[in-house]
């Protein structure tokens, strides 16, 4: 008997087809074990893992590699394809689907025209960014304007990992998402506190995949090192525990005891948001492996749920 659908999933993919036609050698080229389950999928195979799952909602997003390649033209008709389409799901299917929105970044001023049309027409819930772009990090200040814009509308921005050009092919043999996602996630996280951005865009609330990579083993000794930095320091007001205390992390591949843990004495169960990184995986896996945890009820149903409906009101 499948579980009563009540989860509500914040790192849901969806492989839209013209982005598939228009991508494939990219995207298979960073999930090419998985190429079956990217090639086959369909919104019909999303409801039935999310019905098996208990998961009553996902909002859904772009995986690696994004949406640019290069062109700038192209990644702007990429990301309106790929918004379009999930606006669409979520139109189709009322009440199973919210959507990150996609942006062309690096290329500014379309991020800023898709950020525009993605809230004021396809009425989005939140923006997804990649943790770099083209080797280039979020607190670089060139992005500063999309991030304004973004504060100015009280966004959510939901990043998912991609690995660093310099990085593919160090280690032939292991593959990037193995360990290069998690650290590109803790250089994202690493850039925007650097430079001001967490302190200067206090309205955007920011998600993090992976209960952050490797940032709750890295955390206190990233606040030790920059309080030797007055320079930076004049960048966080509040110090650099009360930024990182204040982001949201999701727990894909990290519902075991030790990363859960870690992450958890960092940032505390508030903070904490369910998903299910499908279609890599199942949203059972999470599910199952929260479920070992020992948590409480309560504190089950705020990550399962709760933290996110703070987020996403409207997915009541």
């Amino acid at each position: 008997m499948n579980p009563q659908p009540h989860r509500i999933d914040t790192h849901h993919h969806i492989i839209p087809p013209k982005y598939l036609a228009r991508a494939r050698d990219q995207v298979l080229g960073v999930a090419h074990v998985h190429a079956p389950k990217l090639i086959n999928w369909t919104p019909a195979m999303a409801l039935e893992a999310m019905d098996q799952g208990g998961v009553a909602t996902a909002v859904t997003s772009i995986s690696s590699p994004g949406v640019w390649f290069g062109d700038d033209a192209a990644g702007r008709e990429i990301a309106r394809d790929c918004n379009e389409f999930a606006a669409g799901m979520a139109s189709d299917h009322k009440g199973r689907f919210g959507v990150f929105a996609a942006l062309p970044l690096p290329d500014v001023d379309g991020s800023l025209r898709e950020i525009e049309y993605s809230f004021d027409v396809l009425k989005v819930d939140g923006i997804g960014l990649m943790t770099n772009y083209g080797d280039t990090w979020p607190g670089n200040a060139r992005f500063a304007p999309v991030f304004d814009e973004l504060n100015r509308r009280k966004a959510v921005i939901y990043f998912h990992p991609t690995a660093p050009g310099f990085c593919t092919g160090l280690l032939p043999e292991i593959p990037p998402p193995t360990i290069e996602f998690p650290f590109d996630t803790t250089r994202a996280i690493l850039t925007l506190l650097y430079a001001g951005t967490f302190s200067r865009c206090p309205d955007i609330r920011f998600i993090f995949s992976h209960a952050g990579g490797a940032l709750p083993m890295l955390a206190y000794r990233i606040a030790a090192v920059t309080g030797t930095r007055k320079e930076l320091l004049a960048r966080l007001p509040n110090g650099v525990m009360h930024e990182l205390k204040k982001l949201y992390y999701d727990v894909v591949n990290a519902s075991n005891p030790i990363s859960f843990n870690a992450i958890r004495q960092l940032v505390g169960i508030p903070q904490l948001l369910y998903g299910s990184d499908f279609p890599f995986w199942s949203p059972q896996s999470t599910a199952a492996a929260l479920a070992e945890l020992g948590l409480s009820p309560g504190e089950l149903r705020s990550v399962e749920r709760d933290n996110a409906l703070a987020l996403f009101p409207r997915l009541k």
